[in-house]
């Protein structure tokens, strides 16, 4: 059996996070055995004892990659776990602690963002690569565009594999659930409804897909738009919504915690992101449900949507693209009932927790053999 420790400095339930508990409920139990270091309080801590997993909880690394004071207590778990390899997820001091311990170290990639001018310019950007090398024995990224973002910052792409994120599949609500559902919404029946699920921060494109929702309902053809999610900005966004006219046709959700019932009355899915976009969950749980989307061409989500397969992509801050998209989605009845399909078919063939679980075990077999 190998013994695996995952660590994580996420003190919210993120992309890293997502994947961490997608692995921990489909992993081979008889093969692996994994526990995980989180920071104390951290919202994930019930999440993952749910899965039967030990939780040793961390108190000086809260969201925070590198902090010389967890590098000494990620040592002390480290000899008293013993794990054979150790996953961090974003955390440089568990990878030092795992190197300075000769465990395995795997190190995941989840985020995609602009790399700063020291990082991208010699000499910092060999030194940065090096080190990132030098503290892992493989380096995982969960999409093309999260290798292309360990790559200008000085890692070398050989030693950089893609693993695309894998989610449950969902199971859509029945017509008279759903009906029921968008009813608690003031939604009619027959209306179109479009939806976002991603915190409301500037990055997320949140205000192009108002603009856009402006746009189409000047041409005569309204929608209703659901923002789901929480973040800096959600003030300014219900206020420009009032100020562009749509109290008819946005609803603000909030933070949703049954994602598959939200999810089960879009007719849509939209991503506006122009940052941090590596991999969407909530792209992957909307395609496990058949649901087409429009998003952007930023960061992972090419690597999600396929154009004219699954959904059609839009370049990054274009409101009119953006409503061009939705209003295709709307009308061309022939196209978007091609790509729901797609979508059922695209997300068994590359998207699904087991297909994820099944990736991961084998890096951490070779990661582990290699160390001996």
């Amino acid at each position: 059996m190998i013994r695996v420790l995952n660590i994580s400095s996420d003190s919210n339930i993120g992309g890293a996070g997502r994947c961490i508990l997608n692995f921990l409920a489909h992993y081979d139990r008889k093969a692996f055995q994994v526990d995980v270091a989180l920071p104390q309080g951290s919202l994930l801590i019930p999440e993952v004892e749910k899965l039967d997993t030990k939780v040793i909880e961390v108190g000086s690394m809260g969201d925070k990659s590198l902090d010389f004071g967890a590098i000494k207590q990620f040592k002390a778990i480290i000899r008293e776990t013993d794990p054979q390899v150790v996953h961090t997820h974003g955390s440089m001091s568990g990878r030092i602690a795992g190197r300075q311990c000769r465990k395995a170290v795997v190190y995941t990639r989840h985020s995609v963002f602009p790399v700063s001018k020291m990082l991208s310019r010699q000499p910092g950007k060999f030194i940065n690569g090096r080190i990132n090398e030098h503290y892992a024995d493989a380096i995982l990224a969960v999409a093309e565009a999260a290798k292309e973002n360990l790559v200008d910052s000085g890692v070398r792409p050989e030693r950089v594999q893609v693993i695309l994120n894998g989610v449950e599949g969902q199971t859509r609500l029945s017509p008279g659930e759903i009906a029921a559902e968008r009813a608690k919404y003031g939604i009619p029946p027959e209306r179109f409804v479009a939806g976002i699920l991603a915190r409301m921060e500037p990055v997320k494109g949140h205000s192009y897909l108002l603009e856009a929702a402006k746009i189409r309902k000047e041409q005569g053809a309204p929608f209703t738009l659901i923002i789901a999610g929480a973040g800096s900005q959600e003030v300014a966004l219900k206020e420009q919504a009032e100020r562009l006219g749509l109290g008819d046709t946005v609803i603000f959700a909030g933070f949703v915690t049954d994602v598959p019932r939200l999810l089960s009355i879009l007719d849509l899915q939209l991503n506006a992101s122009y940052g941090t976009e590596a991999t969407s969950l909530a792209l992957l749980e909307g395609m496990s449900m058949g649901i087409p989307a429009v998003v952007t061409d930023y960061g992972g989500n090419p690597g999600v949507i396929q154009e004219e397969e699954n959904g059609l992509l839009v370049p990054a801050k274009n409101s009119e693209a953006l409503a061009d998209a939705i209003g295709r989605m709307m009308t061309d009845k022939a196209a978007y009932d091609r790509m729901t399909n797609r979508c059922l078919e695209i997300f068994n063939e590359k998207f699904t927790a087991d297909t994820y679980a099944r990736t991961i075990e084998h890096i951490y077999r070779n990661v582990a053999r290699k160390r001996g």
